[in-house]
């Protein structure tokens, strides 16, 4: 871990050194629990997107909306609760309350990401807080995907209330995480790590009827 002082803030690359191994959030369950194969009966399929950089931005919407434009070509969502992705879908920015929004790019990219928009936003009053090492995303896909989703939240994920660029903070099987809809075919699920063994485990239990397969 090093830390670089930028003008009056100080950031930290919260990545180990590339000798020291990660072990995911899933990486417990995935070891030592049930870990169903994908196979061509799976109607469901889940894939954990470990390791990526999520950052929490906060401040003006115009003021912000330039600056991530400048840096990651995304504008921010023109919506509340919408989610926007660039052109290859590997970077998004999510609009999590008025002044608050969620970037989620590659791993390792995070602190180049932070350090540019700083350099962008200059002395506009915002914050940026690296979250990657606290949080992971679990990519749900298949032709149940909706069905397990109905049975594990509250929320409305019809079509009609829930289209494709919406993301939503809700309840999950009693856990709080984010819903995302990035594509017609997948589902995310951006949560918190302390509650990642959990959710895959209520995940597998309801996706056992229509035989869940977890890609690794």
């Amino acid at each position: 871990m090093s830390d670089i002082t930028y003008g009056k803030v100080a950031t930290f690359n919260t990545h180990p050194d590339a000798s020291i191994p990660m072990e995911s959030p899933l990486s417990v369950a995935f070891n030592t629990g049930s870990v169903p194969a994908a196979t061509s009966g799976s109607r469901v399929l889940l894939k954990e997107q470990a390791f990526l950089g999520h950052l929490i931005l906060r401040g003006g919407a115009i003021v912000l909306d330039e600056a991530v434009r400048k840096v990651l070509g995304i504008s921010l969502p023109g919506q509340p609760l919408g989610l926007a992705l660039d052109a290859n879908g590997e970077r998004s920015v999510q609009w999590l309350s008025p002044d608050e929004w969620l970037v989620i790019v590659p791993g390792g990219e995070e602190l180049d990401i932070e350090q540019r928009l700083r350099d962008a936003l200059g002395d506009a009053h915002y914050a940026i807080v690296d979250v990657s090492g606290g949080q992971t995303l679990v990519e749900l896909s298949g032709e149940k995907a909706r069905e397990l989703l109905m049975k594990s939240t509250p929320y409305d994920v019809h079509p009609e209330a829930f289209p494709v660029g919406k993301g939503v903070t809700t309840v999950f099987a009693k856990a709080n995480l984010i819903l995302r809809r990035p594509t017609e075919e997948r589902w995310e699920l951006v949560l918190r790590r302390s509650f990642a063994d959990y959710v895959y485990r209520w995940i597998l239990d309801a996706g056992a009827e229509y035989a869940i397969g977890v890609e690794e």
